[in-house]
Protein backbone atom coordinates (compact mmCIF):
# COMPACT_ATOMS: atom_id res chain seq x y z
CA UNK A 1 0.00 0.00 0.00
CA UNK A 2 1.26 3.46 -0.91
CA UNK A 3 -0.19 6.88 -0.14
CA UNK A 4 0.05 9.57 -2.83
CA UNK A 5 -0.92 13.15 -2.10
CA UNK A 6 -2.26 14.70 -5.32
CA UNK A 7 -3.33 18.30 -4.76
CA UNK A 8 -6.18 18.06 -2.20
CA UNK A 9 -6.79 14.35 -2.71
CA UNK A 10 -5.08 11.47 -0.97
CA UNK A 11 -4.84 8.42 -3.21
CA UNK A 12 -4.02 4.97 -1.83
CA UNK A 13 -2.61 2.46 -4.32
CA UNK A 14 -2.56 -1.27 -3.60
CA UNK A 15 -1.31 -4.38 -5.35
CA UNK A 16 1.99 -2.94 -6.64
CA UNK A 17 5.31 -4.06 -5.20
CA UNK A 18 7.77 -1.29 -4.41
CA UNK A 19 10.90 -2.89 -5.84
CA UNK A 20 13.35 -0.17 -4.89
CA UNK A 21 16.44 -2.18 -5.86
CA UNK A 22 15.13 -2.53 -9.44
CA UNK A 23 14.93 1.26 -9.81
CA UNK A 24 17.66 2.59 -7.56
CA UNK A 25 18.54 5.57 -9.74
CA UNK A 26 14.98 6.93 -9.70
CA UNK A 27 14.75 6.26 -5.97
CA UNK A 28 17.92 8.22 -5.18
CA UNK A 29 16.89 11.03 -7.55
CA UNK A 30 13.52 11.51 -5.87
CA UNK A 31 14.24 10.78 -2.21
CA UNK A 32 14.69 13.74 0.13
CA UNK A 33 18.18 15.07 0.87
CA UNK A 34 18.17 13.94 4.55
CA UNK A 35 17.17 10.41 3.58
CA UNK A 36 19.79 10.37 0.81
CA UNK A 37 22.62 11.34 3.18
CA UNK A 38 21.30 8.93 5.81
CA UNK A 39 21.36 6.10 3.24
CA UNK A 40 24.92 6.91 2.21
CA UNK A 41 25.99 7.02 5.86
CA UNK A 42 24.30 3.68 6.56
CA UNK A 43 26.06 1.99 3.63
CA UNK A 44 29.38 3.51 4.71
CA UNK A 45 29.04 2.25 8.27
CA UNK A 46 27.80 -1.17 7.10
CA UNK A 47 30.79 -1.74 4.82
CA UNK A 48 33.21 -0.43 7.46
CA UNK A 49 31.76 -2.82 10.03
CA UNK A 50 31.80 -5.78 7.60
CA UNK A 51 35.43 -5.36 6.56
CA UNK A 52 36.46 -4.45 10.10
CA UNK A 53 35.03 -7.78 11.24
CA UNK A 54 36.99 -9.58 8.50
CA UNK A 55 40.23 -7.97 9.75
CA UNK A 56 39.30 -8.84 13.33
CA UNK A 57 38.79 -12.52 12.45
CA UNK A 58 42.51 -12.99 11.76
CA UNK A 59 44.62 -11.33 14.50
CA UNK A 60 47.95 -9.97 13.32
CA UNK A 61 46.91 -9.31 9.72
CA UNK A 62 47.15 -5.54 10.39
CA UNK A 63 50.40 -4.04 11.68
CA UNK A 64 50.40 -1.39 14.42
CA UNK A 65 46.73 -1.96 15.16
CA UNK A 66 45.63 0.85 17.47
CA UNK A 67 43.45 0.64 19.49
CA UNK A 68 43.70 -3.14 19.76
CA UNK A 69 40.78 -5.41 19.06
CA UNK A 70 37.73 -4.75 16.94
CA UNK A 71 37.88 -0.96 17.41
CA UNK A 72 41.27 -0.78 15.72
CA UNK A 73 40.13 -3.08 12.90
CA UNK A 74 37.04 -0.92 12.39
CA UNK A 75 39.02 2.34 12.16
CA UNK A 76 41.51 0.74 9.77
CA UNK A 77 38.53 -0.31 7.67
CA UNK A 78 37.33 3.32 7.64
CA UNK A 79 40.73 4.50 6.42
CA UNK A 80 40.89 1.81 3.75
CA UNK A 81 37.35 2.29 2.42
CA UNK A 82 37.89 6.04 2.19
CA UNK A 83 41.36 5.42 0.63
CA UNK A 84 42.97 8.00 2.96
CA UNK A 85 45.82 5.73 4.08
CA UNK A 86 47.33 7.46 7.11
CA UNK A 87 50.25 4.97 7.09
CA UNK A 88 50.53 3.93 10.74
CA UNK A 89 48.34 0.86 10.30
CA UNK A 90 48.85 -1.30 7.21
CA UNK A 91 48.26 -4.90 6.11
CA UNK A 92 51.18 -7.23 6.82
CA UNK A 93 49.85 -10.63 5.72
CA UNK A 94 48.47 -12.03 2.47
CA UNK A 95 45.05 -12.27 4.06
CA UNK A 96 45.17 -8.63 5.19
CA UNK A 97 46.29 -7.42 1.76
CA UNK A 98 43.55 -9.45 0.04
CA UNK A 99 40.76 -8.05 2.23
CA UNK A 100 42.17 -4.52 1.87
CA UNK A 101 42.28 -4.92 -1.92
CA UNK A 102 38.60 -5.88 -2.04
CA UNK A 103 37.66 -3.06 0.31
CA UNK A 104 39.56 -0.48 -1.75
CA UNK A 105 37.73 -1.65 -4.86
CA UNK A 106 34.39 -1.33 -3.06
CA UNK A 107 35.38 2.13 -1.82
CA UNK A 108 36.33 3.34 -5.31
CA UNK A 109 33.09 2.05 -6.81
CA UNK A 110 31.06 3.62 -4.01
CA UNK A 111 32.82 6.94 -4.48
CA UNK A 112 32.10 6.86 -8.22
CA UNK A 113 28.41 6.05 -7.67
CA UNK A 114 27.95 8.70 -4.98
CA UNK A 115 29.72 11.32 -7.11
CA UNK A 116 27.50 10.51 -10.07
CA UNK A 117 24.31 10.68 -8.03
CA UNK A 118 25.27 13.96 -6.38
CA UNK A 119 26.17 15.52 -9.73
CA UNK A 120 22.93 14.28 -11.30
CA UNK A 121 20.86 15.78 -8.48
CA UNK A 122 22.66 19.12 -8.49
CA UNK A 123 22.68 19.44 -12.30
CA UNK A 124 19.03 18.50 -12.73
CA UNK A 125 17.25 21.42 -14.45
CA UNK A 126 14.69 23.12 -12.25
CA UNK A 127 12.30 25.78 -13.44
CA UNK A 128 11.78 28.57 -10.93
CA UNK A 129 8.37 29.55 -12.25
CA UNK A 130 5.80 31.08 -9.92
CA UNK A 131 2.07 30.72 -10.56
CA UNK A 132 -0.81 32.60 -9.02
CA UNK A 133 -2.73 30.78 -6.34
CA UNK A 134 -6.03 31.45 -8.06
CA UNK A 135 -7.62 31.53 -11.50
CA UNK A 136 -9.68 34.55 -12.45
CA UNK A 137 -12.56 34.75 -14.91
CA UNK A 138 -13.35 38.20 -16.25
CA UNK A 139 -14.59 39.95 -19.42
CA UNK A 140 -11.80 40.79 -21.86
CA UNK A 141 -12.25 42.15 -25.40
CA UNK A 142 -15.93 41.38 -25.22
CA UNK A 143 -15.42 37.72 -24.24
CA UNK A 144 -15.44 35.95 -20.90
CA UNK A 145 -11.83 34.93 -20.34
CA UNK A 146 -10.12 32.58 -17.91
CA UNK A 147 -6.71 33.88 -16.84
CA UNK A 148 -3.68 32.47 -15.02
CA UNK A 149 -0.54 34.47 -14.31
CA UNK A 150 3.03 33.14 -14.20
CA UNK A 151 6.40 34.71 -13.39
CA UNK A 152 10.01 33.73 -13.99
CA UNK A 153 11.77 34.06 -10.63
CA UNK A 154 15.25 33.82 -12.15
CA UNK A 155 14.37 36.69 -14.51
CA UNK A 156 16.61 35.29 -17.22
CA UNK A 157 15.55 34.50 -20.77
CA UNK A 158 13.52 31.31 -21.24
CA UNK A 159 13.38 30.85 -25.00
CA UNK A 160 10.40 29.45 -26.92
CA UNK A 161 8.31 28.98 -23.81
CA UNK A 162 5.08 27.08 -24.32
CA UNK A 163 2.03 26.54 -22.14
CA UNK A 164 -0.85 24.10 -22.25
CA UNK A 165 -3.99 24.15 -20.13
CA UNK A 166 -6.07 21.06 -19.44
CA UNK A 167 -9.22 20.29 -17.51
CA UNK A 168 -9.82 16.94 -15.86
CA UNK A 169 -13.40 16.27 -14.88
CA UNK A 170 -15.85 13.42 -14.33
CA UNK A 171 -18.35 12.73 -17.10
CA UNK A 172 -20.94 10.05 -17.76
CA UNK A 173 -21.05 8.48 -21.21
CA UNK A 174 -24.20 7.58 -23.12
CA UNK A 175 -23.93 4.06 -21.72
CA UNK A 176 -23.90 5.34 -18.16
CA UNK A 177 -20.16 4.68 -17.73
CA UNK A 178 -18.46 7.20 -15.47
CA UNK A 179 -15.11 8.37 -16.79
CA UNK A 180 -12.64 11.13 -15.95
CA UNK A 181 -11.77 12.94 -19.16
CA UNK A 182 -8.79 15.11 -20.01
CA UNK A 183 -10.05 18.10 -22.00
CA UNK A 184 -7.87 20.65 -23.77
CA UNK A 185 -8.51 24.30 -23.01
CA UNK A 186 -6.84 26.17 -25.90
CA UNK A 187 -4.98 29.29 -24.91
CA UNK A 188 -5.27 32.53 -26.85
CA UNK A 189 -1.47 32.54 -26.97
CA UNK A 190 0.33 29.33 -26.08
CA UNK A 191 3.84 30.41 -27.14
CA UNK A 192 6.14 33.06 -25.73
CA UNK A 193 9.40 33.88 -27.57
CA UNK A 194 11.16 35.27 -24.47
CA UNK A 195 9.66 34.51 -21.06
CA UNK A 196 11.66 36.80 -18.76
CA UNK A 197 9.39 38.50 -16.19
CA UNK A 198 5.74 37.51 -16.43
CA UNK A 199 3.16 35.87 -18.65
CA UNK A 200 -0.62 35.92 -18.34
CA UNK A 201 -2.18 32.91 -20.06
CA UNK A 202 -5.76 33.30 -21.23
CA UNK A 203 -8.49 30.95 -22.41
CA UNK A 204 -11.53 32.46 -24.12
CA UNK A 205 -14.80 30.99 -22.84
CA UNK A 206 -16.83 31.22 -26.05
CA UNK A 207 -19.11 28.87 -27.98
CA UNK A 208 -16.24 26.48 -28.75
CA UNK A 209 -14.92 26.35 -25.19
CA UNK A 210 -15.62 23.29 -23.00
CA UNK A 211 -16.39 25.80 -20.22
CA UNK A 212 -19.11 27.53 -22.19
CA UNK A 213 -22.18 27.94 -19.98
CA UNK A 214 -20.40 26.72 -16.84
CA UNK A 215 -20.83 28.54 -13.55
CA UNK A 216 -19.34 28.21 -10.09
CA UNK A 217 -22.30 26.05 -9.07
CA UNK A 218 -22.23 23.77 -12.12
CA UNK A 219 -18.53 23.00 -11.66
CA UNK A 220 -19.11 21.61 -8.18
CA UNK A 221 -20.87 18.52 -9.56
CA UNK A 222 -18.16 17.54 -12.07
CA UNK A 223 -15.37 18.50 -9.64
CA UNK A 224 -12.86 19.51 -12.36
CA UNK A 225 -9.16 19.98 -11.88
CA UNK A 226 -7.19 22.39 -14.04
CA UNK A 227 -3.60 21.59 -14.97
CA UNK A 228 -1.27 24.17 -16.49
CA UNK A 229 2.02 22.84 -17.87
CA UNK A 230 4.88 25.04 -19.07
CA UNK A 231 8.19 24.32 -20.73
CA UNK A 232 11.00 26.28 -22.33
CA UNK A 233 14.72 26.39 -22.99
CA UNK A 234 16.96 28.17 -20.50
CA UNK A 235 19.18 30.48 -22.52
CA UNK A 236 21.90 30.42 -19.85
CA UNK A 237 22.33 26.64 -19.69
CA UNK A 238 20.50 25.33 -22.75
CA UNK A 239 18.49 22.95 -20.56
CA UNK A 240 14.79 22.31 -21.02
CA UNK A 241 12.76 23.58 -18.08
CA UNK A 242 9.34 22.22 -17.16
CA UNK A 243 6.84 23.28 -14.52
CA UNK A 244 3.25 22.50 -13.62
CA UNK A 245 0.48 24.16 -11.63
CA UNK A 246 -2.80 22.55 -10.58
CA UNK A 247 -6.05 24.18 -9.52
CA UNK A 248 -9.46 23.02 -8.38
CA UNK A 249 -12.77 24.67 -9.17
CA UNK A 250 -12.60 26.26 -5.70
CA UNK A 251 -9.57 28.26 -6.86
CA UNK A 252 -11.53 30.11 -9.54
CA UNK A 253 -12.47 33.71 -8.77
CA UNK A 254 -15.42 34.69 -10.95
CA UNK A 255 -15.81 38.32 -11.94
CA UNK A 256 -12.36 39.26 -10.66
CA UNK A 257 -8.98 40.33 -12.01
CA UNK A 258 -5.37 40.17 -10.92
CA UNK A 259 -3.92 43.19 -9.16
CA UNK A 260 -1.81 45.34 -11.46
CA UNK A 261 1.82 44.86 -10.39
CA UNK A 262 3.53 47.11 -12.96
CA UNK A 263 4.03 50.78 -12.13
CA UNK A 264 5.96 53.43 -13.99
CA UNK A 265 8.22 55.71 -11.98
CA UNK A 266 8.60 59.43 -12.76
CA UNK A 267 11.98 58.71 -14.36
CA UNK A 268 10.31 56.35 -16.83
CA UNK A 269 11.53 53.08 -15.29
CA UNK A 270 9.09 50.22 -14.73
CA UNK A 271 8.66 48.68 -11.28
CA UNK A 272 7.19 45.19 -10.77
CA UNK A 273 5.90 44.51 -7.26
CA UNK A 274 5.79 40.73 -6.88
CA UNK A 275 4.45 41.04 -3.33
CA UNK A 276 1.08 41.70 -4.99
CA UNK A 277 1.44 38.85 -7.47
CA UNK A 278 -1.35 36.73 -5.97
CA UNK A 279 -3.73 39.57 -5.11
CA UNK A 280 -7.14 39.43 -6.77
CA UNK A 281 -9.61 42.31 -7.07
CA UNK A 282 -13.34 42.06 -7.69
CA UNK A 283 -14.68 43.83 -10.76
Amino acid sequence: MRRIQFQEREIITEGLKREVFHDLFHHFMTVSWPRLFATFAAFFLAFDTLFGFLYYLVPGCIANLNPPGFAGAFFFSVETLATVGYGDMHPQTLYGHSVAMVEIFVGLMSLALITGLMFARFSRPRARFMFTKNIVVRPLDGRTTLMIRAANLRQNVVQDASAHLYMLRDEVTQEGFRIRRVIDLPLIRSQHPMFVLGWTMMHAIDESSPLNGETAESLIESDPMFVLSMSGSDQSTGQTLTARATYSHRDIRWGATFHHIIEQAPDGSLHLDYTKFDEVESL
